[in-house]
């Protein structure tokens, strides 16, 4: 998405999935049947009107400004203009969704300036903004329609599962550092608040379908109808299944995934005040993985074995508006969520209980006040293996917060101060505060201005808190046996950042902007792994060695860096978005710590260099061309090099409700390393080069 508009037209102000489950075990485990497309998408074609070639040319004769007249809702919680908006933010808008030729949320991710995304097989990514890359991204808070989808067991979240079909998605804001003051404990290093479409935009019916060489078989089935004369509904379902890549040694790498996923929307409104939404989605799905550990403790063998593991998850959300006046309104949020996997050597289920109250109103001529309270419950069950257990194996978490925020126009229409704070208990760490301030100045109606300083703060997983983890067995002194076992640490604390973030948005002209934001953040007590004192330990008669490595908060350091984006219409029909993100990273153990590989492995997980090219061309004849460039530099501990991906995408439009596609990805290597993370919990596969053709029909 473009990066800058125009700044003169601001004003401030206002039970689980069994039956999908058991659908997936018996039978679309397998690869779909080939279907005769030829003979469908004639028939398609034949039935379709013409696509009007004047509603392209409006399209691409849209500037800059125009096409990022867009408002956002995840820095502030209220309604406000990009543009105008004193954060790091990049709006993934449905053009670019329905242009990227992506199949999965992460793929689209991939878009975002400074926003490291690294695939590990076929089903798993890591995803990280400003370093702290690895398979469970604890930094990082992830949002669906307000439901976080972070994981309070492990941290990070299982992009796997967030199966939403991406027909259903308005659009994706990516918040590149803290967003605490606002969103709470985890959202240390960035915010992913991806949102929905309202029922009323997805009337009618919706038939997407597509297959090729890693993208097996894929679809989407969507209807929305009226609910009476305010209210509309949405029902849909979608499926994939993706093939498997090949593992480090160029053999299969047993990593297929596929997942079913279905859900339903309404929105209502009661009368001119009034609204309400309700939400329900349910999935499942199974993958393969290849995972080491250990199966046999005397004699100590270590193998890596693959597995098959199965998850599934459902959820329920409403969400109620209420309007007092132009200048007052208030939001209450509920929901429930429930999340459930398994392998033969783990599992677990967690349930999530969420109210979420806020008020926004205007106080005076220059107070933007919103304000709201919040709790969540959290609890989970555990299944104890050789490989993984928890103490206690049942947790129980309750969390309370409050925040406040005031937007205060110093100078109406050029210079707005925000002073916010969130402040949270768990049961856990306690009390928390999480303070920001913002300065957004409007220097001219085509450049602004803004700075920002903030605290935030990563709480500890039941993982951090309770795990025990059997990662190696070795041979000891007189054939005594040796198991490396990593234990969490009831008393873990917090992980502490303090960051300072400096940006300029500027409009060149209506065909060239400029998004440009630095930043330094400072970070204490992050999470170290310390060796303690072997002990003895015997089960089921063996008698072994216990090698202890205990989680603690003695590591620190301080991050650095510059993402810059830029939006440049080259002509009415071709539009370029180059950027570029820069990172260093300089983490150090405290003077107690007995840690000396946690912090270079950290640091050398991240490239200190990413570049990216999209070029957008609209061609004679219905033809749109999507060209996609990535270099992503390499990661110094994991001795992955450097690599380049070229993706594209080839779209006919046949009428206003056809579409053929035709995609290319990875396009430069057959084969490409991506990340290799030792914290991993599943081995890497290579990412391979892949093509696939889609279509799409409303009806």
């Amino acid at each position: 998405m473009r990066v800058s508009q125009g700044f003169s037209d601001y004003r401030g102000g206002s039970p689980r999935a069994s039956l999908c489950h058991k659908i997936l075990g018996h039978g679309m485990r397998e690869r779909w049947p080939s279907l005769p497309l030829v003979v469908v998408l004639a028939t398609l074609f034949l039935a379709t009107p013409a696509w009007s070639q004047q509603k392209t040319d409006a399209l691409a004769q849209l500037s800059i400004e125009q096409l990022m007249n867009i408002k956002v809702t995840s820095v502030s919680k209220t309604e406000e203009e990009l543009s105008r908006t004193a954060s790091a933010i990049f709006v993934i808008t449905q053009e670019d969704i329905l242009r990227s030729g992506a199949t999965t949320i992460p793929a689209l991710l991939r878009m975002v300036p400074g926003l490291d995304v690294a695939q590990i097989d076929a089903s798993t990514w890591a995803i990280s903004a400003r370093g702290f890359n690895q398979q469970s991204s604890n930094k990082l808070l992830v949002l669906i329609d307000g439901r976080t989808v972070y994981s309070p067991l492990f941290s990070g979240v299982s992009w796997d599962a967030q199966a939403v079909a991406l027909e259903n998605i308005d659009r994706i804001e990516v918040i590149r550092g803290p967003g605490a003051s606002v969103w709470g404990a985890n959202a240390v290093n960035g915010v992913i608040s991806i949102i929905t479409k309202r029922a009323d935009q997805a009337q009618g019916g919706l038939v997407t379908g597509g297959g090729g060489s890693l993208e097996q078989g894929f679809g989407t089935i969507r209807y929305g109808g009226k609910l009476g004369s305010d209210g509309a509904y949405r029902i849909s379902t979608n499926y994939s299944n993706r093939g498997h890549m090949q593992d480090l040694a160029g053999q299969n790498g047993d990593d297929e995934w596929n997942v079913l996923n279905a859900d339903l929307r309404a929105d209502k409104k009661f009368g001119a005040k009034d609204s309400l939404t309700l939400e329900a989605n349910g999935y499942g799905g199974a993958e393969g993985e290849r995972v080491p550990l250990v199966t046999a403790i005397s004699p100590p063998v270590n193998q890596v074995l693959s597995l098959r593991e199965d998850f599934s998850g459902w959820s329920i959300v409403s969400q109620w508006d209420h309007v007092f006046s132009p200048r007052s309104d208030t939001r209450l949020q509920v929901y429930f969520d429930r999340t459930d996997r398994d392998d033969p050597t783990y599992g677990y289920g967690l349930s999530t209980v969420d109210f979420d109250f806020q008020h926004h109103f205007e106080w005076g001529a220059r107070h933007n006040i919103v304000w709201g309270l919040g709790y969540r419950h959290l609890s989970d069950t555990t299944q104890a293996t050789l490989r993984v257990s928890f103490t206690p194996a049942d947790q129980t978490d309750h969390i309370f917060s409050f925040f406040l925020q005031d937007e205060i126009a110093l100078r109406p229409e050029s210079l707005y101060l925000t002073l916010g704070a969130k402040l949270e208990h768990n049961s856990f760490t306690g009390s928390a505060t999480q303070p920001s301030l913002r300065i957004a100045w409007v220097a001219t109606n085509r450049t602004m201005v803004w700075s920002s300083f903030s605290v935030a703060e990563r709480t500890p997983s039941f993982a951090d808190l309770g795990v025990r983890f059997t990662q190696l067995a070795l041979p000891g002194p007189g054939g005594l046996p040796i198991l490396v076992t990593a234990f969490g640490n009831p008393k873990e604390d917090n992980e502490n950042l303090f960051a300072t973030e400096l940006g300029v948005r500027r409009e060149f002209s209506k065909r060239l902007s400029l998004d440009l934001t630095t930043f330094f953040n400072h970070y204490n007590q992050l999470r170290s792994t310390e060796p303690m004192a072997p002990f003895l330990e015997s089960n089921a008669g063996t008698l072994y060695l216990v090698s202890p490595l205990v989680f603690g908060n003695l590591l620190h350091g301080e991050t650095h860096g510059a993402e810059a984006a830029i939006g440049w219409k080259v002509s009415s029909r071709w539009t370029l978005s180059p950027s570029y993100a820069f990172l260093a990273m300089h983490l150090h153990p405290d003077p107690t710590s007995q840690d000396f590989r946690t912090a270079s492995g950290t640091q050398g997980s991240s490239p200190a260099n990413q570049v990216q090219v999209r070029s957008h061309m609209v061609l004679p004849s219905h033809f749109l061309f999507d060209l996609s460039a990535f270099f992503v530099g390499r990661l110094v501990s994991q001795n992955a090099p450097s690599y380049t991906r070229l993706d594209s995408n080839l779209t006919w439009q046949g009428g206003e409700r056809f579409s053929v596609s035709v995609v290319g990805q990875n396009l430069l290597q057959d084969h490409h390393l991506e990340t290799s993370n030792t914290d991993q919990i599943v081995q890497s596969s290579l990412i391979k080069r892949s093509a696939y053709a889609k279509m799409t029909w409303h009806f």
